[in-house]
């Protein structure tokens, strides 16, 4: 259906793609996976005509993709839902459906006949919401289905995923990977890119691997196991390597202590955490596990009880209190809450201390020291975070939440979209400061994420209902988070 030949892409002295390419036959579900840095997102820019290749070509059916400025022919032949939704979350669900083409060629808007078409157009690819619905109001899954439903109705047959379950629970990827399924049958064709290795096995048929801008392999999903995989994503034998903290020691002093916490979504959340422990927060996306971190460093009011770092009550809903009171926090969306992407690399990791920085230079030694210390992939502390990849933005925002040298972490999903050896990167992160004597929350969809925790609390409808110590297994986690509460 889709076949890139030789594609080189250059920005100034950076190779972004090398050489590469890509065939994709109609009606499969092929993964692209690499890590960051790999090419990928160069690549989704080639194939969807908002970026012109250096050297190579792609075509559609074997014919010639069209010029980059006709974006209309573009948008008939491909279409990109990203992880960064471009829903207008303003507009209603029928506006977004046919944004830019709202008269149906008319020249004056029928409302009537808008929301008829949007109501069609939904029931045809079975998407659950009302045409009128603000698109505000919809859950990320939602709102997936809505941009998957206007690019068919454009007539596009091609659509690449671009980290689509990044921001779903279990239940929800599963319903997301059902529609796939259902809509291959009906011949669309998927370019499906993801960080979960395992995601790769449920939904493709074939895999393609992209290292340091180069192409590695392509090969049937079948054919390959995950250590194959990961050796060629990382050019490293082996798999994941987590920090198990086994042999890290924690102390019987208490430095945070949460007492009856209740908020938004969850109720009366007792526990403490000592010096150089780190406790994982599982649940589904309906746990309150979300909310009830944020709750912890003051992004959202708590309707009673208490947070108190080392013995001393921490200002409810208040950010900048929860901060000097030794707080530090990775939000749980990098891209509208930990970063601001057209300042400096330097600018945002030292953001929550940045009035004790006076001059230039003092500023930018900051950035080098974060860029030395988290092994941020930069060219230096001067360069916009919106010229890294996921992977190393990730890292900005850990420097960030450390810069003020806190007493507790609290990381929401701290390795969401990021690749193997960024994972294993940001984890390190965790284990060492726990070494060094600071306690931590780890809150995490990931199982690989909540291994190198000292103990993971379970929490169900808003309430804690399990803890496991460490050495839990995957089976026995899994079915509390579901609801299973039974020993």
């Amino acid at each position: 259906m889709i076949t890139a030949r030789n594609i080189t892409k250059r920005f100034g002295s950076t190779v972004a793609l090398d050489d590469v390419g890509i065939e994709i036959r109609e009606g499969e579900s092929h993964a692209l996976v690499g890590r960051n840095g790999a090419g990928k997102s160069t690549l989704v820019s080639v194939l969807t005509g908002m970026a012109l290749p250096d050297s190579g070509e792609v075509s559609f059916f074997g014919e010639p993709a069209p010029p980059v400025h006709d974006r209309v022919a573009w948008r008939k032949h491909v279409a990109c839902v990203y992880q960064k939704s471009t829903v207008v979350p303003e507009l209603s669900v029928a506006e977004n459906l046919f944004i830019n083409r709202q008269d149906f060629g008319s020249g004056l808007i029928s409302w009537k006949r808008l929301r008829r078409e949007a109501r069609e157009l939904l029931d045809l690819y079975e998407v659950a919401v009302d045409p009128d619905d603000k698109v505000a109001d919809l859950t990320v899954e939602q709102r997936q289905l809505v941009e998957i439903a206007r690019a068919l109705s454009i007539g596009a047959r091609f659509v690449i995923l671009d980290e689509p379950t990044a921001q779903l629970d279990g239940p929800a990827i599963e319903r997301l990977f059902a529609r796939m399924r259902s809509l291959q049958d009906r011949g669309v064709t998927f370019l499906f890119i993801s960080h979960h290795l395992q995601e790769i096995y449920e939904v493709c048929q074939t895999v393609t691997v992209y290292r340091d801008a180069r192409h590695i392999v392509t090969a049937p999903v079948a054919e390959m196991s995950k250590p194959d995989l990961i050796e060629a994503m990382t050019g490293e034998a082996g798999g994941l390597n987590v920090p198990g903290g086994d042999d890290r020691v924690t102390s019987d002093v208490q430095v945070l202590s949460i007492d009856s916490l209740s908020g938004e979504s969850f109720s009366d959340v007792s526990f403490s955490a000592a010096r150089g422990e780190v406790i994982g927060l599982a649940g589904s996306a309906s746990s309150g596990k979300h909310q009830f971190a944020e709750t912890v460093y003051g992004l959202r009011r708590a309707s009673s009880g208490s947070v108190a770092v080392h013995g001393s009550v921490v200002r409810n809903g208040d950010v900048p209190a929860a901060l000097r009171s030794g707080i530090g926090c990775v939000p749980r969306d990098r891209h509208h809450q930990g970063l601001v992407v057209d300042l400096t690399i330097a600018e945002n990791a030292t953001m929550s201390v940045q009035s004790t920085f006076v001059r230039r230079s003092a500023l930018n030694g900051a950035g080098r020291t974060a860029i030395a210390e988290y092994d941020i992939k930069a060219a230096g502390p001067d360069q916009p975070v919106s010229d890294l990849s996921g992977g190393n933005q990730q890292k900005v925002v850990m420097a960030r939440a450390l810069a003020g040298d806190p007493s507790v972490l609290v990381l929401i999903n701290p390795t969401a979209g990021v690749d193997v050896k960024s994972k294993e990167s940001l984890l390190g992160v965790v284990d060492a400061q726990a070494r060094q004597g600071k306690a931590a929350i780890v809150v995490s969809d990931e199982l690989d994420d909540l291994r190198v925790c000292d103990r993971v609390l379970v929490m169900f409808h808003g309430r804690v209902v399990r803890e496991f110590a460490r050495g839990w297994r995957d089976q026995e986690l899994i079915a509390a988070i579901e609801g299973m509460t039974s020993q």
